[in-house]
């Protein structure tokens, strides 16, 4: 049997579905007309395993796994690592910081724009997306210690 590249993308879904079904295995589920804490991560961990099931099934039509060229790997791996340490400074630097930090990094680092423009276009990003979610949807988010 030929290992393709469906298999593979098949069975990392498939298993990061049992991951996240596992880990809210305690939250409650309640009902459709009031769901729980735990319903949307159900439903998507569920959506995986199918979509997951799907992929390894329909397999035979994508190219084996040997043939995939890794030349991109350094660009995934950098951008992996911004995001990662985005992730883990959001509590602790707050929402604006955080996503403007992130958003000049994968500008300036991965893709190499002006250092003005991505300061530019990072900080009106933020700002509209702050307002949407803050203001907009009413919904809390982390501040930094000096308040934003």
């Amino acid at each position: 049997m030929i290992i393709r590249a469906d298999h593979v993308a098949g069975l990392v879904s498939v298993l990061f579905g049992l991951l996240v079904f596992w880990l809210s295995r305690d939250l409650p589920i309640g009902s459709l007309s009031f769901p729980g804490s735990g319903f949307l991560p159900k439903l998507l961990a569920t959506l995986l395993i199918a979509f997951g099931g799907i992929l390894i099934l329909r397999s035979a039509e994508s190219r084996p796994f040997s043939a995939i060229n890794w030349n991109d790997l350094k660009h995934a791996g950098l951008v992996i690592i911004i995001t990662g340490a985005a992730i883990y400074s959001y509590a602790w630097l707050g929402f604006i910081v955080a996503v403007a930090l992130l958003l000049f990094c994968l500008l300036v680092i991965i893709e190499r724009k002006n250092i003005l423009v991505a300061a530019l276009y990072s900080v009106a990003v933020t700002m509209l997306t702050y307002g949407a979610f803050a203001w907009g949807l009413k919904t809390p988010l982390p501040t930094w210690s000096l308040g934003f």
